[in-house]
């Protein structure tokens, strides 16, 4: 493998090459609150990375990555996102199943799923937040019945990005009856295309509908799609949202520098920079950026890391609306138009409770980082 400068630099000359001609007007398209966006031609550009050995980079070789080091990983999501590159349609598949069944998968689970994975053609879905558990991982009351060879579902997920989309869905379910919290449960692999599976959009403050509620009514899924053993769900799923937290968030940081510099360009332009109280905010938003890089390459733990990010992000939706001033509470268009700024205050209002609400976190740092005594539960 080449060196994290060498790497870095195939990486930007391949992305600037590649962003052209049917693929330029990705740029900048998609993302959070914004997923909607010419989702098949981002689902097309993203099978042309895997056709040229840009997915799963950081899977081992012999799981068809590359074996990049972190540090070439991190070159790459940060060149991904100066490349104002379109946003990714397969990160739950990549980032996060995929490395689960890597450490923890058997080997007919990693011939099945991963090959599919690395080439995009199967997406996926996070099955863990319910109606009644929220964040509360250990509350679910999804259900899961061995009968024969198969597994069968019966139960509620709610808040789950992009399963209209997806062919497949990781779900934490309960498979030991009478357990409770942490005890009995299970990981399960379940396709959604079948009878017993109900996927209903959500439609958000933005008008777009990139999370649903999915309804499992006697699905089934094959015995042996069950990742580790039965009832240990628990570890596994932990061990997903270890990977859901790493360098890739490096990438999304540039995204957040990039919407720091246009609302600060906006701030001269409108003459809000004038304001002392916007400019300590300004000033504030920009050494706060700088320190969430420093803890992120320092490793930072993973739940104070997404405490910091999303309440950051959501403190600069925030000052996005300062800045516009009163022109910021009218829609820009019929029916229900958001510009930019917009949409970056109402999407940013869901980062400090997707992904584990700040209330949750909170708790883990408390508990587990801390040492602290834990909170009574019923």
């Amino acid at each position: 493998m080449s060196s994290v400068q060498e790497f870095r630099t195939e990486v930007r000359d391949w992305l600037h090459d590649r962003l052209q001609g049917e693929f330029a007007d990705l740029k900048g398209r998609g993302g959070p609150g914004r997923e909607h966006e010419a989702f098949a031609e981002r689902l097309a550009w993203e099978r042309h990375m895997a056709a040229h050995g840009w997915t799963c980079i950081g899977w081992p070789e012999e799981h068809g990555g590359r074996g990049a080091s972190i540090e070439q990983q991190i070159a790459f999501h940060e060149e991904y996102a100066l490349a104002d590159a379109p946003a990714r349609v397969n990160h739950i598949g990549e980032q996060l199943l995929g490395p689960t069944l890597i450490a923890h998968g058997t080997d007919e689970q990693k011939a099945r799923f991963l090959p599919p994975i690395r080439a995009v053609e199967e997406l996926w879905c996070q099955g863990y937040s319910e109606p009644d558990a929220g964040s509360d991982l250990a509350a679910v009351r999804t259900r899961a019945v061995r009968e024969g060879d198969a597994w069968v579902l019966h139960g509620r997920k709610i808040w789950t990005s992009l399963a209209h989309e997806s062919q497949w869905c990781f779900v934490l379910a309960r498979t030991e009856p009478g357990s409770r919290r942490h005890t009995g449960l299970s990981y399960l692999l379940v396709p959604l295309d079948q009878p017993g599976v109900e996927i209903r959009p959500i439609v958000q403050l933005t008008g777009t509908s990139e999370f649903n509620e999915v309804l499992f009514d006697g699905a089934r899924t094959p015995a042996a799609h069950v990742v580790g053993a039965p009832g240990d769900g628990w570890r596994i799923a932990l061990a997903t949202l270890g990977y859901e937290r790493g360098v890739s968030t490096l990438g999304q940081q540039v995204g957040f520098r990039r919407e720091l510099e246009a609302l600060v360009a906006l701030a001269r332009a409108n003459g809000a920079a004038a304001d002392p109280l916007i400019r300590e905010r300004l000033v504030r938003a920009w050494t706060g950026l700088r320190a969430m890089r420093a803890n992120a390459l320092h490793g930072t733990e993973p739940s104070m890391a997404k405490l910091y990010w999303s309440h950051w992000h959501r403190d600069l939706g925030e000052l996005a609306m300062a800045v516009r001033g009163a022109g910021a509470t009218l829609a820009a268009g019929e029916p229900y138009e958001l510009d930019d700024w917009q949409r970056l205050f109402l999407f940013s209002r869901a980062d400090t409770l997707y992904a584990g609400s700040s209330e949750i976190q909170r708790d883990i740092i408390a508990e587990r980082v801390l040492g602290l005594p834990k909170e009574p539960r019923p």
